[in-house]
Parts: C-alpha cells; structure tokens; sequence
C-alpha cells in the first residue's frame, strides 16, 4: 500500500442516503467575539447571490510521497454552462506555487511520486482513467479506453499496475422474436424490463442491470483485466503490501439484494482469481486497510439490529481474518476515514462528534481514542504521511473550506494552504455563528447555532429562519455555510439544530426517532426556537420553517402542528409515508416501520405529515426537483393540491435540471435563497394575531453543555 493512501468508510446509514453534514457560548453577549475586530471594522460590504457565481471550493488533498507537494481538486463555477467544474492543483507543502495541472479530480500519487493518476473525460466518451507525468514535460497519457465509469482507482505498491472498480453489465434475457420491422418503420421504442428490487437512484435515473467489478490495468495502459465474477458487486479495492491480493467488502450471498445492512471482507488473488473471506458476522464490515507490514487488517462495521442507526466500530484482525478484536466500542461515533501509522502501531481516524468534525486515534493493540485535534472545526483529513504529516480541508463557523497542513504530533500548528474565497469576502461583512445546546421538557438536550446578522444589534427582533436538516441521520455542523450568510446578510436570523435522530451524537440518539419520525425531534426543534424566542432575539410575527428532504418532512409535520411560523417552505417533503415507501428509489425504507404497511398501514399514516392538513394555517410553498427520485414530485404535488383544496396560501416551484434537493446547479442554488425570502417576505401576521401554541408544551432552556 502507498503510504499516503487514503481509504474513505464506505458505510452509510440507509437513512441517511435516503434522505439528503464543544462547548457553548453565551447568548447573544459573545455574538461579536468570533470575528476579528480589525477585521470586522473594515468589512463594510454584504453577501449577495451574485457572489455564489465566484465562489470556490477545494477537495481531496493528497501529499505527494516525499511530502514536498501536494495536489488538491479545486471546485468553479462555469457561469456560461450552468455547472460546477473541477480541476486538479498541485503546490508545495507549505501553500507556495499553487497552479493548475488539468482538468478532472480523484488524483493519486504513485509510490514514487512521478506519476499522477486521476479520472477525466476521454475517448470513445466518458469518464477514464488518465496518467499525468510529474516530469518538467507534465505528460499527460489515457490509460484506458472504458466503456463505463471507473471508479476508487488505486496504485499497486510498486507503482506497475492500478485496480479499480466498474461496472459489468448484464446481458439481456428477456430474447423475444419480434418480427422484423418495415423499412422506415418508426416502432415504439422497446420496453424497459425491470427484475431488481432496487433498480432506480437518485443522480442516475434507472440503475443499468449489472455488477460492479474490480480489475486490474497496467500502470502503462492496455487492456484491464476483470479480476472478480459473480453476480455480487464489490467494494473499493485496497492493495496488499506485497501487490499479491485485493482487499474488498461485498455482500456475497444468495439473494444479496435481500440482505439489509449486510457484507463481509474478502480477499482476491489478483492472479488466479481465488477468493477468501475474511469476516462472518451478521452486520456491514467495509473499508479495509491494511498495515503496513501486511500482517493486520482494520475495518469499520458493527453487529446488525433492528435500530435505524448504528454507529460503526472500528475493528483489527489478522490477515486471514483470525483474532478479529473490536478497537472503538466505547466511542460511538461512526469513522469516516482511517489509515495506520508508519510503524503500525496506531490507526488514526475522522469522525464527527457533537456538531464538529476531528481527527482522533487509538492504539492498534487497543487502548482508549484520543482525540487529536480539537476545536471548533469541521476538519476532513485526506491524507497522512509516513512523517506524520497530514493534509486536509478544514472549515470554520467563519471560514470557508480550505487546504491545511499539520503533523498528528504538534496537531495544533496548523498552516492553512489556500484562501480560495478570500476574493469574494473581502470587504464583506458576516453574520457572527453562536453555539446553543437547547433542553428540551423530557431532559433532551440538542445541539444548534444561531447566526445574525452583521449588524445585529442586542435587543432588536429579528425575522427568524428555523433550518431543519434531512437525513433524517445527519448532522448540520459549526462549519462555514455561504448560503446562511447570504440569508443573514439580507437582515434574517438563522437557526439550525441538531434535534434527535441527528448522527455525531452516539447511537441511542440517533435511534431515537425509531418508529417515531416525526416525533420528539418535532419537540427539540420548538426547544430551540422557544430558547432564542425567549432572548428577545425573534420576532414572533415573522417566524419561519423550511429544509429539504427530511427537512421537508420536519417541516410539513410542523405546519400541522402548530401555526406559530408566518410562513414555511417544505423543500422535497416526504408527505404520504403509504404512498412513499414503493416509489422512492430503494427498499431499504420499508424496514423502518414496525409492520409493512399492506399488514397494518396505520403507523405509516399517523407519521404522515399529509394526515394532518387539515390543521394548516400557515401559508407553506413546496420546493422541489422534477427529477427527484428519491422524494418524488408526487409527494410534493399531494401536499399542493391537499392545501389548495383548503384555501391554505401555498406555491408549488418545480426546478428544472434537478434531482433530490433545489440547488445543485448554480442559477438553482440562488433561485433556491430567492425563492425562499421571497415567500417569507409576502407573509407577516399583524402584530398581537393569536398564535397557537406547540402541540406539545415544551420547557426550553439553554446550557453550557
């Protein structure tokens, strides 16, 4: 294995797929503290929309093998083409000489650092993978010549091969003996024949019959060559130290679509084909790394029950998957990516914890996890080197992502690498982010953050944006948001809160919603708004509600609930659990009823927020994708048209180019914040109009931790 690789946990809760990222302060007294004051004094100017169209982002930092440079993908917006376009970086390790190298991303390095491998457009069409000489000629060579996408492409460890991941599709067995069509005939077009269960996907549409595959090419082009069969899909491929094997997760079971939550680690001869499995137990095992030495593999998994959520474990065993032993049981937090360090004594590791994202580590042999960096960040490390350098993107309630470069041993010296919106924000002035933590009646307490205005001003109200993220696990964070500030700027408080059923919060907080969705998370959020409410910061006349996905859901429920909010915006709900369950694109979501709907349907309509529209009053538009497979427009038009038979104020906005969600193009991103205040702005109940209280009656309050 290279030792700057870098493998990213595969494993993601079904939930939080399916629909959709210490310590306090104190209100509203430290708002002015997280700027600097220099800073803020010179900062006249406001965020706008247009700025969107300049903004930038960066990615998947990589250090090269002698740890003199490191490459990057830098993220633009191409205003002409209505996209986001990227491109790989290269600079030296302190920041110095940044420039372009060529168009694409997923760059690696080769053991030796003379050769970039990465993926990008190529001949006949498509994605493939490409070689950039790192030499003063920078070279650059198609290796391939693919008929469908690559994917997680790897050196081997001598740098003479790459293993990557496609797919391989079926043949047709549906052969029917159509007679032969006239000349100039212009038949309907064949049928699709559907066999699987799951054979539509978000960003994709229908999902071509298939399995994904790994192979192997030679580092100077040719013909790959498939190394795993079968009628499994696999994993990512990871490299054994001696270039031997591949390590892999799948799900290597007869009727494997069948198996929720389930697969296994095994190991591929890349030469004759053998295959052997390495873990047995009921649960998903993913993303293996092996050690240096080749003796040790880590894994993330966990024994599967019937919760919604589970954290995941880190987990060591021997190579031929003896002595398997559980390294992080009492941590319960999920990692997102892992590697060992050079002498294979420690394993490092990202995860989120309690609104922030940081590094952490824990002994190989076992031990207690130690958290390596701390703070107030959202730190995403990409990679580590053998010194103990690592590189990734880092961002602050106040700063947006970047490039950071620190070593695990003195992790507080931090460089920060690139100031890619630097451009943008000079001269602007940002909305100061405050950190609550919210207790609500039953002894909950949740996590949010509340952002004002630049100008905020200690005892004036406010309007007041409540933000209600999907998942329904997931989890917002105290990093950098553009489109929060660009609200904020406009003269908006925004709230955004972590209520149950939020990851980064350990298991039992995120199974609380289990056959309960909506429900207590309903009563964390009224917390929260009671709790800034109760500051004297909102104007109640003009309270509003909006989030997408199971923001979405959230929202609508909440309109049902209670009138409180002048307005609400229910972006790609999910209103009608019954009519949801068998059109959104998998079968994972049936599971999370206690009974299927055609043997007791009940549970499903009582959670649905379509069964209480007769309590609306709150004038409520709906937001969402034509091409949304994963909350269909459907679920929105049912919401419309239950409202407009009610006479309730409502809008149905149906963007075009989208899949799941209102802003992934850029004109849509400032039609999506447009859309929204535009709507908040047409509603505003007179001041002293009756408010109808929360269903339930909560008891807010605000603590330290």
């Amino acid at each position: 294995m290279s030792p700057t690789s870098t493998r990213r946990v595969a494993l993601r809760a079904a939930l939080g797929t399916a629909l959709a990222v210490p310590g306090a302060l104190a209100l509203p007294a430290a708002l002015a503290a997280q700027q600097p004051a220099a800073a803020a004094a010179a900062a006249t100017g406001r965020l706008s929309v247009a700025d969107h169209l300049d903004w930038e982002d960066v990615s998947d930092a990589r250090l090269s093998p002698d740890g003199k440079q490191v490459v990057f993908t830098r993220r633009s917006v191409d205003k002409v083409n209505d996209k986001w376009e990227s491109a790989i970086w290269l600079m030296n390790a302190d920041g110095s000489r940044q420039r372009p190298l060529v168009q694409g991303a997923n760059a690696r390095w080769s053991p030796d650092g003379t050769r970039l491998l990465y993926i990008a457009e190529g001949k006949p069409a498509g994605a493939q993978l490409w070689v950039r000489y790192m030499d003063a000629e920078g070279a650059a060579v198609q290796l391939t010549k693919l008929g469908e996408t690559p994917a997680d492409a790897e050196w081997s460890p001598d740098g003479t091969r790459i293993a990557f991941r496609m797919l391989v599709p079926k043949r047709d067995e549906w052969r029917l003996a159509m007679p032969a069509a006239p000349k100039g005939a212009k038949w309907t077009e064949a049928p699709r024949v559907i066999t699987k269960l799951e054979y539509r996907r978000d960003r994709q549409g229908f999902v071509d019959d298939g399995t994904q595959q790994l192979f192997v090419v030679s580092a100077d082009g040719g013909v790959p060559r498939q190394v795993t069969t079968g009628d499994w899909s696999s994993g990512a491929p990871e490299w054994t130290p001696d270039g031997k094997a591949l390590l892999f997760s799948a799900n290597r079971v007869p009727d494997a679509e069948y198996a929720w939550r389930e697969s296994d680690i095994y190991r591929v001869d890349v030469t004759t084909g053998a295959i052997a499995q390495l873990t047995r137990r009921r649960g998903p095992d993913g993303n293996p790394v092996v050690s240096p030495d080749g003796a040790r593999i880590a894994y993330v998994g966990y024994d599967s029950t019937d919760a919604t959520w589970q954290d995941a474990a880190i987990s060591v065993m021997n190579a031929d998957g003896s002595d398997a032993r559980v390294l992080t049981a009492k941590f319960d937090r999920t990692p997102q990516a892992m590697w060992w360090s050079a002498d294979g004594r420690t394993l490092f590791f990202v995860a989120e914890n309690e609104g922030y994202r940081q590094l952490w580590s824990v002994p190989a042999a076992g031990g207690d996890v130690r958290a390596v960096t701390t703070g107030k960040q959202v730190l995403s490390v990409t990679d580590i080197g053998r010194d103990g350098t690592a590189v990734g993107i880092r961002s602050t309630a106040l700063e947006p992502n970047d490039v950071v470069r620190f070593n695990v041993r003195t992790p507080e010296q931090v460089t920060r690498l690139t100031r890619v919106n630097d451009d943008v924000l000079a001269g602007k002035a940002l909305g100061q982010v405050q950190e609550l933590w919210v207790r609500t009646a039953d002894g909950t307490r949740s996590q949010g953050w509340l952002v004002t205005p630049p100008d905020f001003q200690p005892g004036r109200k406010y309007p007041m944006m409540l933000e209600i993220h999907g998942g329904p696990h997931s989890m917002y964070n105290g990093g950098f948001s553009l489109a929060r500030q660009e609200h904020v700027a406009n003269g908006y408080v925004v709230l955004y809160t972590n209520p149950r059923g939020s990851t980064g919060y350990g298991s039992a907080f995120g199974n609380a919603i289990k056959n309960a969705y909506p429900g207590k998370d309903y009563d964390d959020l009224m917390a929260a708004v009671d709790t800034v409410v109760a500051r004297g910061i909102a104007d109640t006349d003009r309270l509003y509600v909006f989030g997408c996905s199971g923001g979405g859901v959230l929202t609508s429920w909440i309109v049902g609930h209670t009138d409180r909010f002048a307005a609400a915006s229910a972006n790609c709900p999910v209103t009608n659990w019954l009519s949801f369950v068998g059109t959104t694109d998998g079968a994972s979501w049936y599971r999370n009823f206690a009974k299927l709907p055609w043997e007791d349907p009940s549970e499903h309509l009582r959670r649905s927020p379509l069964m209480y529209v007769g309590n609306v009053k709150t004038p409520t538009m709906l937001m969402t994708g034509v091409q949304d497979l994963r909350t269909p427009m459907p679920q929105t038009e049912e919401f419309y048209q239950a409202l407009r038979v009610r006479r309730v104020p409502t809008a149905m906005v149906r963007f075009n180019n989208e899949w799941h969600g209102t802003s992934s193009t850029p004109s849509n991103w400032m039609r999506t914040q447009l859309y929204l205040r535009s709507w908040f702005e047409k509603w505003r109940a007179p001041a002293g109009t009756p408010r109808t209280a929360p269903v339930v009656t909560t008891s807010a309050t605000t603590s330290s931790r």
